[in-house]
């Protein structure tokens, strides 16, 4: 999954949490996310372009120390 921003990404359908960890390290989990959501992001080739436009500021996260 090559990304020049995300470094990799997990998905959780039980509970529909997407986790996701940017090449600065910083890592994220996004919550209430559609799984039909997550497999697009799977087929993308730009994840970072699909996430800033699909995923960022709309769905709630909470930022992982």
């Amino acid at each position: 999954m090559p990304s020049s921003v995300i470094r990799s990404f997990d998905y959780d359908p039980a509970e529909q949490r997407l986790e996701i960890e940017f090449v600065s390290g910083r890592r994220y989990s996004y919550l209430d996310v559609p799984e039909s959501l997550v497999d697009a992001m799977r087929r993308v080739t730009s994840k970072g372009g699909f996430f800033n436009r699909r995923i960022r500021d709309r769905y709630h996260f909470v930022e992982h120390a």
